[in-house]
């Protein structure tokens, strides 16, 4: 397996050496032993800090994905309707799989490169009148944050459910959980949380559990079973103590260095980054720098280069950043700073070999 000394991908991030020492230590089974529900409850109240929420959270095994799936299929049934607000690939991602689900949805889009109107988004929602409505706040591909707060009004207005995808955007960006009025609010642990992608974890209000409950769906991917998690000392399955365990010394991390400086050094980081790259003449992909990620930049390809040849001379040089999906693919590359990965200094080595491949291919046209 290669190794690149500069790792500059959105997600998964690189992972701190302190966070990797839980996979060093033995521990009992987490089915059984009281230590694993306390620490449990630890995590619990830590995610609550993190995303702003008094509400209930529910942490599962698993990449993201599962909760993704699992949050359509625990608060919606066949026949329901769904209406996507997407200004980008994952956005879109949730009305394919509500399709697959037998619901019916509805789409209010943006172009891939900015956000979407909360104007139309209403109109769209008053005459549609879905059951749920979904966001993603931070849309990696893309390279945007969504403001979450008027959804979360318009859900509120229709009595939808507010379902957001706050997977790379949770512990690098503001959440405000209650305050947006989320009912249902999805994160990864391979992101600004650095660590692998072993865990999800779940914010749920008391509309959501609600819904939940009328649902009842019992699959492996379900909520309700995890409701009573951890005062019932049980759970739906063995869960990853590890991973629990190296969860808390993140959130512990992010909490003693203060969640406002957390944030803070995100939003630097991209700035560095951003600032650097149209120096060096690259074109940022999201209309305007207002609306970009504080976790993730996106710029296009840069002229005379394909996304092969770009992706290669990095990588040649040590530096791994991302490619892209769909529409976007080969067309728009990404740059990922969350994290263990918000680090200035990091960023400027990143930016320093990307300006120096660019240089020297302008250098060899310049003497051809």
């Amino acid at each position: 397996m290669k190794e690149y000394p500069i790792g500059l991908v959105p997600g998964p991030v690189s992972i701190p050496a302190n966070i990797r020492e839980a996979w060093l230590t033995d521990f009992g089974s987490s089915d059984l032993e009281p230590d694993f529900f306390e620490l449990y409850a630890e995590n619990q109240s830590l995610v609550q800090r993190l995303l702003g929420t008094k509400e209930s959270v529910v942490i599962t095994s698993g990449e993201a994905m599962s909760i993704l799936w699992g949050g359509l299929k625990s608060a919606l049934k066949p026949g329901d309707r769904l209406l996507a607000v997407a200004s980008g690939l994952f956005g879109e991602g949730f009305a394919d799989m509500a399709k697959a689900l037998g619901i019916e949805t509805e789409v209010a889009a943006s172009e891939y490169d900015s956000l979407p109107d909360p104007r139309k988004v209403r109109e769209a929602a008053l005459r549609f009148r879905p059951q749920m409505l979904t966001a993603v706040h931070c849309e990696t591909p893309s390279g945007t944050l969504t403001p979450l707060k008027e959804l979360g009004e318009i859900a509120r207005e229709i009595g939808a459910l507010f379902l957001v995808d706050f997977v790379s955007s949770g512990g690098g960006a503001a959440v405000n959980a209650d305050e947006n009025q989320i009912d249902i609010g999805l994160l990864g642990s391979q992101k600004a949380l650095s660590l692998p992608p072993s865990l999800s974890i779940s914010t749920i209000g008391p509309r959501g559990w609600k819904a939940i409950e009328k649902v009842n769906y019992s699959g492996y991917d379900a909520y309700l079973p995890w409701r009573n998690v951890p005062e019932v000392t049980a759970m739906p399955y063995t869960h990853d103590w590890h991973s629990m365990k190296a969860l808390h010394i993140s959130l512990s991390s992010i909490m003693k260095e203060g969640m406002e400086n957390v944030f803070a050094r995100h939003s630097r980081a991209a700035a560095l980054c951003r600032k650097a790259a149209l120096e060096m003449g690259l074109r940022l992909f999201p209309v305007s720098e207002d609306i970009c990620s504080p976790t993730v930049s996106a710029f296009y390809v840069p002229e005379g280069w394909t996304w092969g040849e770009f992706d290669e001379a990095l990588r040649k040089r040590g530096l791994v950043v991302g490619g892209n999906y769909g529409r976007l693919a080969g067309r728009v590359f990404r740059i990922g700073h969350m994290g263990s990965q918000a680090d200035e200094s990091l960023v400027v080595r990143g930016m320093d070999i990307v300006k120096t491949v660019l240089s020297e291919k302008r250098g060899k046209k310049g003497v051809d």
